[in-house]
């Protein structure tokens, strides 16, 4: 990693001078294909409080010569919305054993200089660290292959996601609704989930 990039972790109101950076990354990373996510800063603003008031979340934050250029963010899945714990509760998982990796958001020009595995060490740390949690978990959208905005070379990240020891569950399934880029209206999208133990 080049000696100007440097990685964070915060939690609570140590958040708050970064919820905007962190606002603004969401927003410029999730109009890439397959999330297409044409996002508002209010509506950011409004979903970073979470983990402002979630004592135990944490945003990994990576910094280059001091300007955030990613970022990445986890909470106990006890604190997510109900709709994202039924998955878990209908397959007979304890949300309260569950750690919620939430997103992660990189500036195109630092993919790929490993900063994508340390935010999956970075949380799974903070995961061990608050004990409790038996798995870590993260969702991805669910898009078809013949999707009109999917980028001819676009490359899914499931080998990447493997080779950090997580598994698809389709069966761990729920929905959301954003507004597409390329749509008037917010419609709702499946997410399936991928788990990995922390069993030592």
């Amino acid at each position: 990693m080049p000696e100007a990039l440097t990685i964070q972790r915060f939690s609570g109101a140590a958040l708050v001078d970064y919820l905007d950076d962190v606002a603004r990354l969401r927003i410029e990373v999730f109009r890439e294909f397959p999330y297409l996510y044409d996002g508002s800063m209010g509506y950011e603003r409004h979903y970073l409080r979470t983990y402002v008031n979630c004592a135990d979340a944490v945003v990994v934050v990576a910094f280059a010569d001091g300007a955030v250029v990613g970022a990445s963010t986890g909470i106990p899945m006890r604190a997510e919305e109900a709709s994202f714990q039924q998955p878990f509760i209908a397959a007979g998982y304890d949300p309260a054993r569950v750690f919620y990796c939430a997103e992660s958001v990189l500036r195109r020009d630092y993919r790929g200089l490993g900063l994508g595995v340390r935010f999956f060490g970075e949380r799974e740390a903070h995961a061990r660290a608050l004990g409790g949690f038996d798995y870590a978990v993260f969702c991805a959208v669910v898009r078809p292959p013949e999707h009109p905005l999917r980028p001819s070379a676009y490359q899914p990240l499931d080998r990447f996601w493997e080779k950090r020891g997580y598994r698809k569950h389709p069966e761990l399934r729920a929905h959301y609704a954003w507004k597409d880029v390329d749509q008037a209206e917010r419609t709702s999208k499946a997410l399936e989930f991928w788990v990995k133990s922390l069993a030592p």
